[in-house]
């Protein structure tokens, strides 16, 4: 099901922006053509999650962690604890082109709720402030998922975490499902947030193709996009369901600010490559998964949750577009959360409705927490 691509002249600095929705409707739901690219989910006016009890804001600790030598890799990890009181360790790997700070809510939110004593956020390597090896042997050198997974467990080796429960954003479920197979002694727990099955298998679309309709492409950045990080933040939430200032921190730390003002990404091309075509190549196997999981599911209820960027009012025929596109994504996501709990072997799930697959667990945040919580750690 081709499905025309956004332009290839883009600015360098828009490169980052290629965030979740891309690997979704693309692996999901458009095999191989490139779908649309959001950081966030087009100008609402939200700017914080509901509160979740009246505890204390719980605060983060940046480190960097240590985690191969050749090539020489540490990752960015921000750290939040209030007690060690047994509870459980959560860390938390965001999807593709994201990075640790797009938790900067959810993560003190479950510390500060008891659904854990202890949350870590991770930057993969080639992203966020973590460290970029280029791909020099092959096109996905450095970024294959079982080399990330490598990371995972140096990190989890030098932070002394022996048991945690791994929660994964979209891409991320690829790591969740492999390391949990490759180290299940280490695994107490999973958290599968709005992951695809498998990116290598063709979606169920009851046999209908998505509309080719370029109208309902996002609107592609100008150069004027990246004179300044004020003008990128700027058109992301102009095709944004929500700005959060979780996703702007998420921004803040992918691109690099230039002398004369302009943005553009930190991580190299080769490098987003690298990882968006081993991720897509990837075929897990659950099998050997022995942890309790949580599914949980973001699904579009109407267009401004899987168009924001759209402008009213629309044309009769890219009205009916978006109509028939988003009943065949919502298909898509039911049947591929079925079979992903199935695989599993799990009756614990969450689907939320009226939402975004970017910002849901921003958005949803206090049900995401309260779900986290209700497993402990079944």
């Amino acid at each position: 099901m081709p499905r025309p691509c956004l332009s290839t002249v883009r600015p360098h600095w828009a490169n980052p922006l290629h965030f979740q929705r891309r690997d979704l409707l693309r692996a999901v739901l458009l095999g191989s053509a490139a779908g649309l690219a959001a950081c966030g989910g087009g100008g609402g006016g939200n700017t914080g999650p509901a509160p979740i009890g009246n505890d204390l804001p719980v605060a983060a600790t940046d480190r960097r962690v240590k985690v191969s030598t050749t090539p020489e890799v540490s990752l960015q990890v921000r750290d939040w604890q209030r007690s060690d009181d047994g509870g459980p360790v959560l860390v938390l790997l965001a999807g593709l082109g994201g990075n640790a700070r797009c938790f900067d809510s959810l993560a003190p939110a479950l510390v500060a709720a008891g659904a854990a004593s202890r949350v870590l956020a991770v930057s993969r390597r080639g992203y966020g402030l973590s460290d970029k090896p280029l791909p020099v042997k092959s096109a996905t050198q450095h970024y294959e998922v079982d080399t990330l997974v490598d990371d995972l467990a140096a990190l989890c080796d030098a932070l002394g975490l022996t048991r945690v429960v791994l929660g994964g954003h979209s891409i991320a479920g690829n790591e969740l499902t492999r390391f949990a197979g490759r180290f299940p002694d280490h695994v107490r727990g999973l958290v599968y947030l709005d992951t695809t099955f498998d990116y290598t298998k063709d979606a169920d679309t009851g046999g209908e193709d998505p509309p080719l309709n370029r109208r309902l492409d996002e609107p592609a950045p100008t150069p004027d996009d990246g004179r300044s990080m004020k003008a990128a933040i700027a058109y992301l939430r102009r095709k944004s369901k929500n700005w959060w200032p979780a996703l702007e921190a998420n921004l803040h730390d992918a691109l690099d600010a230039l002398a004369d003002g302009s943005v553009r990404p930190n991580t190299p091309d080769a490098v987003e490559t690298a990882m968006d075509t081993a991720a897509h190549r990837f075929s897990p196997d659950y099998r050997p998964v022995r942890a309790p999981a949580l599914v949980v599911t973001a699904l579009p209820f109407d267009q401004r949750d899987l168009f924001p960027w759209l402008e009213r009012p629309l044309d009769a025929q890219t009205g009916q577009d978006a109509a028939d596109f988003l009943r065949i994504f919502r298909r898509v996501r039911r049947a591929d959360a079925d079979r992903l709990a199935a695989a599993l072997q799990t009756s614990h799930r969450l689907t939320l409705d009226h939402c975004n697959h970017t910002d849901f667990f921003m958005e949803r945040e206090a049900e995401v927490v309260r779900a986290i919580q209700s497993m402990r750690w079944a």
